[in-house]
């Protein structure tokens, strides 16, 4: 793939390029890897494992496994994007310039309203922190006081993340090593309190709910919100020393590392459940803060009381570090147009998008007002992430389609077999979102879908009605989430159960492989009217 330029795509304007200067290229693999495995490794490690094993028994196992495999692949889809086209939030500008501005606008408000995982993050907190401060979480809810300790918090993470990336990395390398260490050490000690044989095999199996219920974990169990994160390091390529050899290798090392991370708590939870609390099978398994309490059962004091701790700054660094992705979103919903310009001011002396953080602080607010609980926003987040990981492989397909068509040669930071994985990771991605059930779909697409409103009214606003070209090239998206929705109200993952499984799934995937290759034709052919004088800014 020919080495990308943003001139190729778009010619953008001297107050872009101008911001897009000031940005400082400080990280490096270390810090880099720090940020994937510590935005991957998160609230998830303190929940999942209790959840994916209430929805699937022990063969939660294969959950995790299938999702660690299918994320890599949509990451190296991404991997490449980050290597071959590093840019500041560069998950929200591929679209743009792969699809137009219909389904940039698309991807784009689905990553305004992803900061809700911050959100998520704070709300996770303020559940453990109750074990200490009660009158804070109550029914799975922040209370009025919880609102107000959480969005102090809100603001101590914007402070942090105020100054500049150096210090950023730093921090949160510190960060890293403690939610690495306690993990590992609950694990050990988990293992080291004494196991129960069989549990693999007893209380109805290793898939007592059948294997089904694997698919149904990956999103219902917090499976697929506890492995993403992985993109981080690419929305700072643009920030990265060499950002074509320390991106792929940071991304796919955090992938790998947190995948076993998850594995081990997995079966340390499996093995030391005491067995007075498998009366009613592992659905009848109910802690409030799962490793914790399940530590004070097994009379591990003092692992419940570093646990705790834990549980205050493992969803802590990853709200740092998504306080930090959040702004350097919005910074490129800024470049996109969506928001205005003003917010893609790069602060000279610390080359941080400090309106942007001031932004996202009061959304992440407003966001914890309806959606007070970890898994009521986890619920719908996953969905959110997963639309952009599809929209990045359709980008990429489409910018190598376009480089066909052009005749330029493969270069490095090319992803050998790139051509099948994308498809695949596009498939992946909308079963990933099918999964999740009709339950979280019937808010979090009409969510997304409310951006076509919000395309029109902007472009009204800048250059009058869209062209009938700009809406033939977006509608792949529309329909695809259109369709989406009512599979999801036919389909067995929540819905009316009209068409049966597994014959939903196989229709999502036609569907998906269908939408795919109309995606690509129409991002080729947005290349080419692009190149041929007409441009995004």
């Amino acid at each position: 793939m020919a080495q990308y330029e943003p001139a190729d795509i778009v010619a953008a304007p001297p107050d872009v390029r101008a911001e897009e200067s000031r940005l400082r290229k400080d990280l490096g693999f270390w810090g880099l890897t720090a940020i994937g495995f510590s935005n991957i490794l998160g609230s998830g490690w303190l929940f999942a494992a209790l959840y994916a094993a209430q929805t699937a028994g022990p063969a939660a196992l294969l959950s995790w496994v299938g999702a660690g495999v299918l994320c890599a692949l949509v990451a190296l889809v991404m991997v490449e994007l980050g290597a071959t086209r590093p840019e500041g939030g560069g998950t929200v500008r591929w679209p743009l310039y792969a699809s137009g501005r219909l389904v940039g606008t698309l991807v784009g408000w689905s990553v305004l309203l992803s900061v809700g995982g911050t959100a998520a993050e704070i709300s996770a907190i303020m559940q453990y922190a109750a074990h200490y401060v009660p009158g804070i979480y109550h029914d799975g809810r922040l209370t009025a006081t919880g609102l107000g300790v959480a969005t102090a918090l809100s603001v101590l993470l914007t402070a942090l993340n105020w100054f500049a990336v150096r210090m950023f990395a730093r921090l949160n390398n510190l960060v890293s090593v403690f939610k690495v260490v306690v993990p590992v050490v609950t694990i050990v000690a988990l293992f080291l309190s004494g196991t129960h044989s069989g549990r693999l095999t007893e209380h109805g199996g290793f898939a007592p709910y059948g294997y089904a219920a694997c698919l149904t974990a990956l999103a219902g169990g917090g499976i697929v919100y506890s492995v993403n994160g992985f993109q981080a390091p690419l929305d700072f390529s643009g920030e990265a020393r060499d950002p074509r050899r320390t991106v792929p290798a940071a991304v796919l090392t955090g992938i790998g590392l947190a995948v076993l991370v998850y594995l081990g708590l997995q079966l340390a939870f499996l093995y030391t459940v005491p067995e007075s609390l498998l009366a009613h099978g592992w659905q009848g398994v109910s802690f409030d803060s799962p490793f914790g309490q399940l530590a004070l059962v097994l009379n591990l004091h003092w692992l419940a009381t570093l646990l705790y701790a834990d549980a205050v700054v493992s969803p802590g660094g990853s709200a740092y570090v998504g306080v930090a992705i959040d702004a350097r979103h919005t910074y490129a919903l800024a470049k996109n147009g969506l928001l205005p310009r003003f917010f893609m001011h790069i602060d000279p002396r610390s080359g941080i998008a400090r309106r942007a953080l001031l932004l996202n602080l009061a959304v992440i607010i407003v966001f914890m007002l309806p959606f007070g609980g970890w898994q009521d926003i986890v619920s719908v987040m996953g969905d959110m992430y997963l639309l952009i990981y599809a929209a990045s492989a359709v980008a990429v397909a489409s910018f190598r389609a376009h480089d066909r068509e052009r005749g330029l040669p493969l270069t490095e930071g090319q992803v050998p077999g790139v051509r099948w994985i994308a498809p695949l990771s596009f498939a992946v991605a909308t079963e990933f979102v099918y999964w999740s059930g009709w339950h979280d779909l019937r808010l979090a697409l009409p969510l997304v879908l409310a951006g076509v409103p919000l395309f029109l009214l902007q472009r009204r606003r800048a250059e009058g009605p869209p062209t009938r070209e700009e809406l033939r090239q977006g509608a792949w998206l529309v329909c695809h989430l259109a369709a989406l929705t009512l599979l999801s109200w036919l389909g067995t993952f929540g819905g009316s159960g009209r068409l049966p499984a597994p014959y939903d799934s196989v229709v999502v995937a036609a569907l998906s492989f269908a939408v795919f290759g109309w995606a690509v034709r129409s991002g080729a052919a947005h290349l080419r009217m692009t190149r041929n004088g007409r441009q995004l800014t």
